[in-house]
């Protein structure tokens, strides 16, 4: 299959978007981006240079330290993983400090504007799903294969909170459930680049699939728009 096309894969957190999408790339030999874990990195970022927590953001200092932002995904023992600069931030975007600052930092124009620019760099010669909350509506408008991802909101929180258990975060499974309502609302109604439902995205509720029979699924949608492409 010489034809490589572009997968925009967006949805609500904890929907099992980013396993999709690794599982999605590697079945078609293309690159995995993961736009979510960007946004982590660049809360990390700004977090440990004070200018967020959970308490406050400086819009103003995170503005202008956009500009010393780097980030980019290196493999590291087998795994796809962001590095802040040279350091490999993979495990520590995904603690609650990070978790619960990241729809702030998400909400700022010149963040979203910076990140989007490497994105669209990364995937501009196709071969490549990206999963995150715009990707099919800002990033990769012109994506031959858009989907919108998601699931009940019980089953998100239980995967998130399965998720966290095996990498020994401690969470309650009531923070869990708290912490993505709150991501939901503020990522669905913030004014920059919110989370929608594209009108060419194919809806994929993956409440009760299995991780194969979702891939499977989507596979076939995937190698369908390839050969029409030949």
């Amino acid at each position: 299959m010489s034809t490589k096309i572009t997968i925009a894969i967006d949805g609500y957190s904890a929907c099992g978007k980013s396993t999709l999408a690794k599982a999605l790339a590697k079945a078609l030999d293309y690159s995995f981006i993961d736009s979510g874990a960007m946004y982590r990195g660049a809360s990390l970022f700004f977090h440990r240079l004070g200018y967020v927590s959970e308490k406050h953001i400086d819009r103003e200092a995170i503005e202008n330290a956009i500009k010393d932002l780097k980030l980019c995904f290196k493999i590291d023992n087998a795994k796809n993983c962001l590095y802040l600069h040279n350091e490999n931030i993979e495990d520590e975007i995904r603690q609650a400090h990070v978790a619960n600052i990241v729809s702030k930092v998400a909400t700022i124009k010149a963040v979203r504007v910076a990140l989007v620019k490497q994105q669209q760099r990364m995937g501009q010669n196709g071969g490549i799903v990206m999963d995150g909350r715009d990707i099919g509506s800002i990033v990769f408008p012109n994506a031959q294969l858009k989907l919108f991802v998601t699931a009940s909101p019980e089953i998100r929180a239980q995967r998130r909170f399965a998720e966290l258990q095996e990498k020994g975060i401690p969470q309650s499974l009531e923070e869990v459930r708290s912490n993505l309502t709150k991501r939901d609302h503020v990522d669905s109604t913030r004014e920059e680049s919110p989370l929608i439902q594209v009108k060419d995205a194919i809806v994929l509720d993956n409440s009760t699939l299995t991780k194969k029979e979702q891939l499977e699924w989507v596979l076939e949608k995937a190698k369908t728009i390839i050969r029409s492409n030949h």
